[in-house]
């Protein structure tokens, strides 16, 4: 098979090279995201692989398939970028990375955690400057708080068990629980009670329409005042504007980001020659208590290597079967 690659940085391109070694597939490798301005340089691909930002609405599902693409392959879990319901109508396959490695993701959860609560951000900072004051450093004890998690798939089961390390009490909210959550002792509550009891809480759901903007306004109102926030899944869960207005009156304490709503035009690329365009991602620079990073949670060397595998074997079973490995079809956002 012909394969086109959309979004592909020098890792992206080594670890599935590395992974294709031995196998008959052709790749062409384009840094460019896919849409509807680009969708005309996947002529003569059998499949196409994206990755988060690359956008597949209709549009671009309809150009696709006549250009003779049957297969998209999402190098990554969610699948919220591509119109499912259009692929199905048109026999396109979609196929997905299930998991790679949920330590990467939940680790780097737990990296900003730390990260907000004990302001090493600020600290490297200022020791960088010689000041070597304490004054506005002041952390907390993780041991003995309660930490929230909402969405306890594979990511989230295994920050539930980074977690307990640290002694924490732990809540969870999701409609479907998970017995090894239970068996380590945490409580499943519905989404308020969980907001109002946790000093910490953690986001690691799929983005449906049913999540986006699961943490609004209303929802950070009944948050308990001062806690902490962090969003490893996706980015329009969180509703920025409303985080905005809670950090200003301070019932956001802190607040972590992996993700954004709108970073498709600012994430994996380097900007740091240019001015910010976006006017509310840089509202959010401007607080001393948020950290961002660039989408970086699942970048370890292990979860790129298991995205690769994962991707060929996908690629290899259609093409073998005209079945991928790992399909997603619109009835998981039903």
């Amino acid at each position: 098979m012909h394969i086109t690659v959309y979004s592909t940085r020098p890792y992206d391109r080594a670890a599935l090279s590395a992974a294709a070694q031995g196998t008959p597939h052709q790749w062409t490798f384009l840094d460019v995201r896919l849409d509807t301005s680009t969708v005309a340089t996947a002529a003569g691909a059998d499949a196409v692989c994206v990755f988060v930002n690359d956008q597949l609405p209709r549009e671009v599902l309809q150009a696709l398939h006549a250009l003779g693409v049957r297969l998209v392959v999402l190098r990554c879990a969610g699948f919220n970028q591509v119109d499912l319901a259009a692929a199905a109508e048109l026999g396109m396959a979609v196929a997905r990375v299930p998991e790679y490695s949920p330590y990467a993701v939940a680790e780097h959860t737990l990296a900003l955690v730390l990260t907000l609560n004990r302001k090493i951000h600020r600290a490297y900072a200022r020791v960088r400057e010689g000041n070597f004051a304490l004054d506005g450093l002041l952390g907390f004890d993780l041991h003995g708080r309660t930490i929230g998690v909402v969405g306890t798939g594979r990511i989230g089961e295994t920050f539930c068990r980074l977690m307990t390390g640290f002694g924490c009490t732990l809540l969870a909210a999701d409609p479907q629980p998970n017995p090894d959550c239970v068996a380590l002792g945490v409580l499943y509550v519905p989404l308020p009670e969980l907001l109002a009891r946790s000093d910490v809480v953690s986001l690691n759901c799929p983005l449906t329409p049913q999540t986006h903007h699961l943490i609004d306004a209303a929802a950070f109102a009944g948050m308990k005042r001062g806690a902490m926030l962090v969003n490893t899944s996706r980015g329009a869960v969180v509703d920025t504007r409303a985080a905005i207005e809670a950090l200003k009156s301070g019932q956001l304490g802190a607040l972590g980001l992996d993700v954004y709503e709108e970073e498709g035009d600012l994430f994996f690329r380097d900007l740091s020659g240019a001015a910010i365009q976006d006017d509310v991602f840089a509202r959010l620079l401007t607080f001393p208590n948020v950290v961002v990073t660039g989408h970086q949670a699942f970048f370890t060397e292990d979860a790129l290597a298991a995205i690769a595998r994962t991707t060929l074997d996908n690629i290899s079973s259609f093409a073998a079967t005209g079945q991928p490995r790992h399909p997603v079809s619109v009835e998981r956002v039903v």
